[in-house]
């Protein structure tokens, strides 16, 4: 079977579709991802086919740009972006400007399936184009769109103004994606469904199936001290890769001020970010650039992070106890999914101080519900069906 995923341009939106993709193509099946910007290379780096769907020019950039400095239209833009900027928010861009790319790839590739996010607009959009079955994998551990109140709350990818603009603008029409099954991958006590459990959209009487999340971040050769068991209790710190991008690294600074002053190894995972505005590291703080936190958390104690969907994933699926300082987006929405279920803790970023931060993370460090709720949840994960079952459930419905 030909199976076309389609993902935007984010790493946290696409990095959690990749293990899926990966139980496709050890099940024999041949596959394509498409997407764009940075993401295509980091998508081939991870062993995938990949289709560019909107080359020659960097979306994600131009994304950034108009967030954080108004940028004003650019005339010799593609069209596709004066239909964008009609609608808020990244999402309408990418549906504009990656659809009509992902129709032609999945049409050259002959796609007998087409696999996306829930947050994608262009996938389902293709396989409406294609005539071709569609399976929706949701991407977050904050949110879902199988919670009817966060349908209430937020648009939908298939709906409103730009959706229609798209459909008329390259002829699909207006059926909908005929669509298989829906996943939900959040453990049974954070939303998500029990191994045995299903649950039937109310829109469309679609199945939503379970399924475990599996954290991909990258891969790296291992640092030596990556395998050895640390001395004291080891503590992660990022902000992902949106955070830095968008507001720079100088919220980190309370925070490794006070892990300098604790017993703890400091692990700071803050990617390409230009640190020097932080100045001199305290002693016990190791600077290891990108390195995927899957690499280096199973040893870890505790992380402090932004609240991305990905990066509150990856420590549940470790056991790992989490401060979370949410950003923007979702990220507060995870913050309060983690302080909920009793896995972390959390603190507005504006308001938080060295004291503050030193307080949180000696409670993570020494109170044993916080360690014990994680392992719980990592149990419910385990649980699961794993993405290789659900790739054979799907491929069952359709033979």
């Amino acid at each position: 079977m030909k199976i076309l995923f389609a993902s935007a341009p984010g790493y946290g939106l696409t990095l959690p579709l990749i293990p899926v993709v990966w139980a496709a193509r050890a099940a024999g099946h041949e596959v394509l991802l498409a997407t764009t910007a940075e993401i295509a290379e980091v998508s081939a780096r991870a062993g995938l086919p990949v289709a560019d769907v909107f080359p020659g020019r960097d979306i994600w950039t131009d994304l950034l740009a108009t967030v954080k400095d108004g940028a004003a239209p650019d005339p010799d833009e593609p069209e596709e972006y004066r239909l964008a900027r009609q609608h808020q928010g990244p999402f309408g861009l990418f549906t504009a400007a990656m659809t009509a790319g992902t129709i032609e790839a999945g049409r050259a590739f002959g796609a007998d399936l087409v696999v996306y996010p829930s947050d994608h607009g262009a996938g389902p959009l293709a396989a409406a184009a294609l005539g071709a079955p569609a399976l929706e994998v949701g991407n977050r551990i904050s949110w879902s769109a199988r919670d009817t109140s966060w349908r209430t709350e937020h648009d939908d990818f298939l709906g409103g103004e730009l959706v229609a603009l798209m459909r008329e603008k390259l002829g699909i029409g207006d059926a909908p994606p005929n669509v298989i099954a829906r996943i939900d991958p959040r453990a049974p006590s954070m939303g998500g469904l029990r191994a045995d459990e299903e649950h039937l959209d109310e829109r469309d009487g679609a199945p939503w199936w379970p399924m475990q999340f599996v954290p991909y971040n990258g891969g790296s050769v291992l640092p030596e001290w990556v395998l050895r068991k640390p001395d004291l209790p080891r503590v992660a710190v990022t902000l992902g890769t949106v955070v830095p991008a968008m507001t720079g690294v100088s919220s980190l600074k309370v925070v490794l001020d006070a892990l300098g002053g604790m017993d703890v190894e400091v692990v700071l995972a803050a990617g390409t970010a230009d640190l020097s505005e932080l100045g001199e590291l305290p002693e016990n703080v190791r600077s290891v650039g990108y390195l995927p936190l899957s690499v280096f958390l199973p040893g870890c104690s505790a992380i402090v992070h932004h609240g991305g969907s990905g990066t509150t994933a990856a420590p549940l699926f470790y056991g790992v106890p989490q401060l979370v300082l949410p950003s923007f987006a979702d990220n507060p929405m995870s913050a309060e999914r983690v302080v909920e279920r009793g896995v972390g803790l959390s603190h507005d970023p504006s308001t938080v101080d060295v004291a503050t931060v030193r307080k949180l993370v000696s409670r993570l460090l020494e109170e044993e519900s916080f360690r014990r709720a994680a392992e719980e949840v990592l149990g419910e994960m385990r649980g699961q069906p794993s993405p290789a079952e659900v790739v054979a459930r799907a491929v069952a419905v359709l033979r």
